[in-house]
């Protein structure tokens, strides 16, 4: 009983200090810039895929992206994914690509900005730095979405190979793939929700420090995509009567709006367990405890 009245108090004080940090006009932030800087990514990933000779990379690249999503929300958008993939191409390797690799870092600062204040940490790195840090994930995020996506071209030569030498039985290359896809999606989602919690912000973070977090915006994030999926599936009607061909664009947005949201109370859950933990002998005097519902009234 004790433990469960710890866990609620934590996630009040961390409700608290979300709406005391701004959570929900952060959450706005991260959803228009994450929109905004979507396909500047897909244009680098196209050119980076040229680049090696392939089309077939972006493409599986994309659909590992969007494993994740709603299928509705997928749907929504891959009228205008396919547009930019078959848009964009290799010879976009000049003043285009540089200019989408800085725009697609903006979602990348949108994080760190919504980071920094749920952690209460100032940032002390010059602009320069965090625009080619931002930069520099951005381009790591794109070589890794390609490299994961070549697993999934070689998956059926591997699954080939497999049977002459494993005694077993294996299913079908197409069930093995659907399912190495989404395995693959989730597992680099999670690996990116850590390398951001851990380096993007000032400051460091242990591991532990960080996974309550991490586990809450994981879960939560499942819960929310499954919700939203079947309000669409009811009444997506609304938003073609209401934003006529904007309507892809809406859902997308509103989408990552629920997500951001709970990626920045994310953030403040694991500050407000750091401030809650006793300090350990020869430490630094506990920060300032964060806002409660008196401090807001």
């Amino acid at each position: 009983m004790k433990q469960l009245r710890y866990v609620y108090n934590v996630a009040m004080e961390a409700f608290y200090a979300f709406l005391a940090d701004d959570g929900w006009a952060i959450a706005s932030h991260i959803a228009l810039s994450a929109l905004m800087a979507m396909f500047p990514f897909l244009i680098v990933i196209t050119a980076l895929a040229g680049f090696f000779g392939t089309q077939e990379l972006a493409d599986q690249a994309v659909e590992m992206m969007l494993e994740t999503w709603p299928k509705r929300v997928a749907d929504s958008l891959s009228g205008e994914i396919h547009n930019v993939l078959t848009g964009a191409s290799s010879q976009a390797l000049t003043v285009g690509v540089v200019l989408a690799i800085y725009f697609a870092s903006n979602g990348v600062e949108s994080l760190r900005v919504a980071l920094n204040r749920a952690y209460g940490v100032i940032e002390q790195r010059s602009w320069y730095w965090l625009r080619l840090e931002s930069i520099g994930y951005t381009l790591v995020a794109a070589a890794a979405s390609l490299a994961l996506a070549f697993l999934i071209v070689l998956g059926p030569l591997i699954i080939a190979t497999a049977r002459k030498y494993i005694p077993l039985k294996i299913e079908s290359n197409e069930s093995l793939l659907d399912i190495a896809r989404y395995a693959i999606a989730i597992t680099a989602l999670i690996a990116s929700l850590f390398m951001v919690h851990a380096w993007l912000p000032a400051g460091r973070r242990s591991f532990m420090q960080i996974l309550p977090g991490i586990v809450v915006t994981m879960v939560a994030s499942l819960i929310s995509g499954m919700v939203f999926g079947e309000y669409l599936a009811r009444f997506a009607y609304n938003y073609v009567t209401t934003y006529a061909g904007l309507a892809s664009v809406m859902i997308a947005l509103v989408f990552l709006y629920f997500i951001a949201a709970i990626f920045v109370y994310g953030g403040e859950l694991n500050a407000a367990i750091m401030k809650t933990r006793p300090p350990r002998a020869g430490s630094q005097p506990e920060a300032p405890q964060p806002m409660n519902a008196e401090t807001l009234v």
